[in-house]
């Protein structure tokens, strides 16, 4: 009875190579006597008749590296004098001196991974109380909504009213007049009560321009509560306000769902870098990156933009900027409000821990 038999540079599960069954390529292209497997002659197409050594220039090598990451690395390098697995599986013919070093990055990833699984648990728990804050603040800001839109209708009401009362009283002023000089007299001190009074408003009115006011705050109050601040407005405490990263040349600037700045350190002008565009994530994760776009146009160039990736941190506070291309600025952001609920860290290193 043929039984799996262990190949080397080839996943353990994999059940296509058995003992004393012709092999037949991956591909599908031919079928090999099973002797042929690992003879260092490439006769598939595809490499698959050579897991273990470096004949098919197409093929790969399987690392098992047991305690760490498993891996692939090109064929071509098998026995080529350096190290690439951790297990030292890949220099089995050539002599290296390899160390077996998959414990000690094993325990290393685990150390990291448990620092990331801290800092992603505290991230997400200052998320928890962001989402709360902004649920209050969304539910101030609409109390304050319906206030001043009351107050603004209230206000359009009087001014309309003495505006009309201003108008009816100027016209029976000729009238009056003609009629009899006393009683010109008597309406005329009445109509300048009354005008003093109508004054009185437009002077308020022109000092304070509260009608004015009113529509902006109502306007601004409105922007704010439909803005896209995330599934649970877990962003909405980053609206007016700014971060900086200081390099050795210039001082960027991150004011979010706003502008991108960059000014030189040691004086000139600042240079737009884009006003906000949109949320531009992959679909499943769309908060995850924000685009802002038509910056200061470049020299014979594009406009400007920038590209905000967040990341998951316990502070807020951009971290490092780049121009990867020309006039196309990428800019990485860590805030808690991106922070995901982590899954927990044993299950995370799951199956590297074989010896």
């Amino acid at each position: 009875m043929a039984f799996t038999l262990y190949i080397l540079g080839c996943i353990v599960e994999r059940q296509f190579y058995e003992e004393g069954k012709p092999f037949t390529c991956l591909d599908g292209s031919r079928t090999i006597p099973f002797d042929r497997v690992n003879d260092d002659y490439c006769d598939c197409q595809d490499g698959s008749d050579e897991p273990g050594t470096a004949a098919c220039p197409n093929g790969s090598f399987h690392c098992t590296n047991a305690g760490f990451r498993p891996g692939f690395i090109p064929s071509s390098r098998i026995n080529d004098g350096i190290c690439d697995c951790c297990d030292a599986t890949d220099e089995y013919n050539s002599g290296a001196a390899c160390q077996n070093t998959c414990r000690e990055l094993g325990r290393k990833e685990r150390e990291s991974l448990q620092k990331m699984a801290e800092i992603a648990k505290e991230g997400f728990l200052l998320k928890q109380q962001l989402i709360h804050e902004a649920k209050t603040g969304i539910e101030e800001k609409q109390t304050k909504l319906a206030e001043v839109q009351s107050s603004k209708k209230d206000l359009e009401t009087k001014v309309e009213a003495l505006r009309t009362v201003k108008e009816t009283m100027e016209q029976p002023e000729k009238e009056a007049k003609e009629r009899h000089l006393k009683a010109w007299e008597e309406q005329k001190a009445e109509i300048r009560k009354e005008k003093d009074k109508a004054r009185m408003v437009e002077v308020f009115i022109e000092l304070d321009d509260d009608a004015d006011d009113l529509i902006l705050v109502c306007r601004n109050l409105e922007k704010e509560i439909s803005f896209d601040f995330g599934p649970s407005a877990e962003f909405a405490y980053l609206y007016s306000q700014c971060y900086e990263l200081s390099t050795s040349e210039y001082i960027y600037r991150l004011c979010p769902f706003n502008r991108v700045s960059q000014k030189p350190k040691y004086g000139g002008s600042e240079t737009n870098l884009g006003t906000w565009g949109k949320w531009a994530g992959p679909e499943d994760d769309v908060h995850s990156v924000m685009k802002y776009e038509h910056g200061t146009g470049c020299w014979q160039g594009p406009n400007r933009s920038t590209t905000v990736k967040l990341t998951c941190g316990k502070e807020t506070v951009v971290t490092s900027t780049s121009e990867p291309s020309r006039c196309e600025y990428l800019m990485e952001f860590t805030t808690p409000a991106i922070c995901k609920e982590p899954p927990v860290v044993d299950s995370m290193l799951h199956g590297h821990e074989e010896l």
